[in-house]
């Protein structure tokens, strides 16, 4: 089975050289998303400290590879949350249930990153 390498017109600066990838794929009917960033359209990381920004923006992007893919965010089966800080959990969670349907939430595993790294 062919696969179809999914870049939204959003996310059509990648992959970068340093990172060579792509956002996204589809086989037959399933649909992948690489790991998502707050990048914006130019390639920038917008909201640096800010995670509520950081969710929506990563959030938006999820979403466009998925509907590049011909998927819906009520598809998805599996999401793993990185955080910097778990302090910061309920605010991704609030923009996260924003997206998710109560009755298509999919499972989720959260992940907590080294205090020292920058987001």
């Amino acid at each position: 089975m062919p696969k179809i390498v999914l870049r939204p017109k959003n996310l059509d600066f990648q992959p970068r050289p340093t990172f060579p990838y792509s956002p996204g794929a589809r086989g037959g009917n399933m649909v992948f998303t690489a790991g998502q960033v707050a990048w914006d359209h130019t390639g920038n990381v917008i909201g640096v400290n800010d995670v509520r920004a950081q969710t929506i923006q990563t959030l938006s992007n999820v979403k466009a590879v998925l509907e590049e893919g011909g998927a819906a965010l009520g598809d998805v089966v599996k999401c793993n949350d990185y955080l910097k800080d778990m302090k910061d959990f309920q605010i991704m969670n609030e923009e996260f249930a924003k997206l998710f349907p109560k009755t298509h939430q999919p499972e989720r595993q959260y992940r907590h990153r080294w205090q020292n790294q920058r987001c």
